[in-house]
């Protein structure tokens, strides 16, 4: 099985696709740079969205796996959509099947949560609202993690010392999010 990884810093911290890659026993490839959006992987003038487009086109994949910027998805959410879709229907052209990693909101009380003027439970809302909008309107598999994150949050720290990135253990539940969906 071979496994390609669209998205950025909440994807390559930890080395979690090397995680994901002993779950499932399967390549993992990741196209990945801090911060990278979505409609990135999309453009053929950057030279991530050159090899995504050159990896899709010319490579076999089983799974394809979507990571949007960590506030993408409530910030940008047209444009997280249209890319959603437009990689989509790339993915499943090239003959694999898409999967959205769905991702988390900030710690709680952290300053990029302040700066974000919302509160925990509404970011972890208004993400999952958009990642689930995303999933069903391209019936597409999604990997939850936000929601794992959400639920074992209040008795484990599953966040780097920023705030937003994942620490080991948070890496190691997104690995499994994702091994769950693709194996299920």
């Amino acid at each position: 099985m071979r496994i390609l990884m669209l998205g950025n810093s909440f994807t390559f911290y930890n080395d979690m696709p090397d995680m994901l890659a002993k779950l499932t026993g399967a390549e993992v490839i990741a196209h990945t740079r801090g911060g990278a959006r979505l409609a990135e992987q999309l453009n053929p003038d950057t030279k991530m969205g050159a090899s995504t487009r050159e990896a899709l086109e010319n490579e076999k994949w089983d799974y394809v796996v979507l990571q949007e910027m960590s506030n993408g998805p409530i910030v940008s959410k047209e444009s997280f959509l249209k890319s959603v879709a437009r990689l989509c229907e790339k993915i499943r052209s090239a003959g694999a099947v898409p999967v959205l990693y769905a991702t988390w909101a900030y710690k709680k009380g952290s300053d990029k949560m302040v700066a974000m003027d919302m509160s925990y439970e509404e970011m972890y809302h208004a993400m999952y609202i958009a990642y689930h909008e995303a999933a069903e309107s391209n019936q597409v598999l999604i990997a939850d993690v936000g929601k794992a994150f959400y639920e074992r949050s209040r008795k484990q720290n599953l966040y780097a010392e920023d705030g937003y990135h994942p620490n080991e253990d948070g890496s190691r539940i997104a690995a499994g999010v994702l091994a769950d969906i693709i194996m299920g």
